[in-house]
């Protein structure tokens, strides 16, 4: 298959070209290239296919995945029989990190954000943020928050909207908005750097080599890296004088955690909105995003144009993913499934698996841990 760089895609005209974008439904959540449709790589190899017959022959096919690697490989697809077709050179990944901004577009960008929070997005997204550290009492009088960025569109997010409650001042707390290195490529740690930047957000940047360190690691790989970023977190985050760090999980991330436990677990337990650490004294840690949705966190980042890199790590750049808790992509991935198909006869799904661990009766459960001591009801039947 012919290959094209994004410098030359963006000369041809708009009107000879069709863009697919051939990734799971898992990467296309964290974005897409504007103006490209989904036709996920699963739906190209059940043969004909709906969605190409429904583009016009004379286009070329231009079909990109998350690094340019299986876009190469769909030359012997039936379907694609007799088309113009071509992969973009580097996937997503590519055009996400071949965009430059000067300083003019950046200010640009950042005011854009800015405003789209405090106006178009404030009811989705700074009010039940707003709610959430009100609710859990997440910000107390002289804090100072470390704000754990990934580079994501989650802590992204987290980050401005911090920015703008410390604006309201309410309460007085310092911020220092903290991005670990724990291995990245030239490429992606510039895009984070970029990104801060056109956003507006002073980053401090710590590195480790957490990567080289789970690379050897077979079973549980991605566990043990998140296991080792929170350890590396809350150290780099004492030594600055913090006493909180900030994590980006959102709404869909409390449910599905809940859901997974049961499924996976054999578990009832949930995502808290903080708790204390356990190895560093003092350190708490916080989720101000507790209460807001996924769909209105991609909402702004779409209205915005921002584009983010999902992970970067060197399991992940070969089209697959994982998350901060160290669970794989497949599995939350069907979780999230489950939900939106549980969904389609109760709308009500969501919130009732959210609300579910606000509502343990105790006399109906047959056992259960508390400080790590195990309850039975025949203990006391």
């Amino acid at each position: 298959m012919n290959e094209v760089k994004i410098e030359e895609l963006r000369n041809w005209p708009k009107d000879s070209y069709e863009l697919i974008d051939i990734r799971d439904d898992g990467l296309v959540a964290y974005g897409m290239i504007p103006g490209a449709r989904h036709i996920s790589l699963e739906e190209l190899e059940e043969g004909e296919n709906i969605k190409l017959d429904a583009i016009s022959k004379d286009k070329k096919l231009v079909f990109y995945c998350q690094i340019g690697r299986k876009s190469r490989e769909l030359d012997d697809l039936k379907c694609l029989e007799g088309r113009d077709i071509y992969s973009l050179e580097d996937g997503y990944i590519g055009y996400v990190r071949s965009e430059s901004l000067d300083e003019t577009a950046r200010e640009e960008k950042q005011r854009k954000a800015e405003e789209s929070i405090r106006k178009k997005f404030h009811k989705q997204l700074f009010t039940p943020f707003a709610k959430a550290c009100k609710t859990y009492q997440l910000i107390s009088e002289g804090d100072h928050i470390a704000v754990c960025i990934s580079g994501g569109k989650d802590s992204m997010l987290m980050a401005k909207l911090f920015q703008e409650i410390q604006k309201h001042r309410q309460c007085n707390f310092d911020l220092t908005f903290l991005v670990m290195d724990p291995g990245y490529n030239k490429e992606n740690r510039e895009l984070i750097e970029s990104n801060a930047r056109a956003l507006g957000i002073p980053i401090t940047i710590f590195e480790s080599d957490i990567f080289d360190a789970v690379d050897t690691i077979e079973k549980s790989p991605c566990y043990l890296c998140a296991r080792m970023r929170r350890g590396y977190l809350y150290s780099n985050a004492k030594a600055l004088g913090c006493n909180k760090i900030a994590l980006g999980h959102h709404y869909d991330d409390v449910i599905e955690t809940i859901l997974m436990g049961m499924l996976h677990g054999a578990q009832i337990q949930t995502m808290m909105p903080k708790l204390h650490s356990t190895n560093f004294e003092g350190m708490e840690l916080i989720r101000p995003l507790y209460l807001v949705r996924e769909s209105d966190i991609c909402a702004w980042r779409d209205y915005n144009e921002l584009h983010f890199l999902q992970c970067a790590c060197h399991f992940t750049e070969t089209c697959t993913t994982c998350h901060e808790d160290g669970t794989t992509s497949s599995k939350r991935l069907e979780t999230k499934k489950l939900i939106a198909a549980l969904k389609k006869d109760n709308p009500f799904v969501e919130s009732n698996i959210f609300r579910s661990v606000e509502n343990v009766n105790l006399d109906t459960v047959i056992e259960y841990k508390r400080h790590g001591e195990r309850h039975h009801f025949l203990d006391e039947y």
